[in-house]
């Protein structure tokens, strides 16, 4: 795409949904803070990572940047409506969900968010979604679980597929390593599985469905999801044996108190987005990409040059790969192209391989050591100036040749290689 379409439609999306007022403005923090009625006091709550994240970052990911447009025939100008509690009530009830998706002070906090502050946010997930989500309700139908998980990424990576967290999370599904590979995606210097979004969506459709099989409470898994199925069971011991995830709230770290009513919030946003008058951005799907397994170790650069790819749209095709190498040699590795390349790769066959590939592949397989040539030649002199053979006679025996040649029958036997006594006349025996 020409750069300064790019920068044009940038600035359309940025500009497409108005900032609230300054003064109505949440400062963006870390922390929520939320009136805890139980305890008659503020508490302050961490906001997950992915409703931190940044939006121009978030614009210059390659699908956004590409195929997202501004709004259409929507008007933000309105802003942000104010409606009663029980209009909330009433729309989180009508939510098309399995999981529960109840109303409180805590939940309105989250919702308040993500209809305010990260309204552009918002916008932007909307068309982004027209990617993802597809994606992310096949791995969760092909395990059986509710749909509305689809949302989790929203608040995991802000559906970023390269999203990076604190703790070293990765992905739009936000797998740390040691689960990543429990549930089959390969990390290494090379590979890094955790940013496939189709490979990480089953992996995590996968971990879902086990933690269900643990808790057998969605709202439980969520929680889990977050901080791991051990603080949940700690938090359900400590709240004396509660398996209700709000009886148990005050007992789970400060993050996973804010995760639940933050995945209820994103699904209310992302339903009633228009209630609010949030404009979701435009999207034109990518033309359509094929998958080939690559057997022999292969580099970006020559894809790039022989089937009219740019190394950038490569990239974000096949994000799993951490350096330009794709090491299909070490175990079958996928590539995914768009179909017109697809075909020329399949065409031009070893031809891709070949190009460039002394340059490209610098790998060694095999190399020699270099002596230091002096030495080795000195070496050689001086065992050749010392070495001495003779000759043996008839009747000699290996006593004889050792007192004639002032040495021991043992050393004549190790220089030559001699088992036993046995030697022959007209054999020559090293004596020194």
């Amino acid at each position: 795409m020409n750069r300064k379409i790019t920068h044009i439609i940038l600035a359309s999306l940025l500009a497409a949904v108005p900032l609230l007022p300054l003064q109505a403005q949440i400062e963006e923090d870390d922390e929520l803070e939320v009136f805890d009625e139980q305890l008659g006091e503020t508490e302050e709550i961490m906001l997950p990572e992915g409703m931190n994240a940044e939006l121009d970052s978030l614009l210059l990911e390659w699908h956004n940047r590409n195929y997202l447009t501004p709004p259409g025939d929507c008007d933000p100008s309105a802003g942000n409506p104010e409606y009663d509690k029980e209009t909330y009530v009433h729309r989180l009830a009508r939510i098309p969900a399995v999981m529960e998706m109840p109303y409180n002070d805590v939940v309105r906090k989250f919702i308040d968010q993500y209809t305010g502050r990260l309204r552009r946010s918002i916008s932007l997930f909307l068309g982004a979604g027209n990617f993802y989500m597809p994606i992310f309700e096949e791995a969760l139908e092909a395990y059986q679980l509710p749909l509305e998980l689809k949302y989790l990424p929203v608040i995991e990576s802000a559906l970023n597929p390269t999203a990076t967290s604190r703790a070293g999370a990765v992905g739009l599904w936000q797998f740390i390593i040691t689960t990543g590979k429990l549930y089959g995606l390969e990390v290494n210097s090379l590979i890094d599985e955790r940013r496939d979004p189709i490979k990480a969506s089953y992996a995590a459709a996968h971990y879902l469905k086990d933690l269900y099989d643990i808790f057998g409470d969605w709202t439980l898994v969520i929680a889990s999801y977050n901080c791991g199925p051990n603080n949940v069971r700690k938090a359900i011991s400590r709240a004396g044996g509660e398996r209700d995830y709000w009886k148990i709230y005050p007992y789970l770290p400060a993050e996973t108190r804010g995760y639940v009513p933050a995945f209820i919030a994103a699904n209310y946003a992302m339903t009633y987005y228009c209630e609010h008058n949030i404009c979701p951005a435009g999207s034109t799907l990518p033309p359509g990409t094929d998958t080939i397994t690559v057997n022999r170790n292969l580099h970006m650069e020559q894809v790039v040059a022989q089937c009219d790819v740019s190394i950038e749209e490569l990239r974000a095709l096949n994000p799993q790969y951490r350096t330009s190498l794709i090491p299909g040699e070490g175990r079958p590795c996928t590539l995914r192209l768009p179909s017109a390349a697809m075909n020329s790769f399949v065409e031009l066959g070893d031809s891709v391989y070949n190009y460039r590939a002394t340059e490209l592949l610098t790998n060694r397989r095999e190399v020699a050591v270099t002596q230091d040539v002096s030495s080795s030649r000195s070496s050689r002199k001086s065992r050749g100036r010392g070495a001495r053979s003779v000759t043996v006679r008839r009747g000699d025996s290996l006593g004889t040749i050792a007192r004639r040649n002032g040495t021991t029958v043992a050393r004549l036997r190790k220089l030559n290689g001699i088992r036993g006594n046995n030697i022959k006349a007209g054999q020559k025996l090293r004596v020194k």
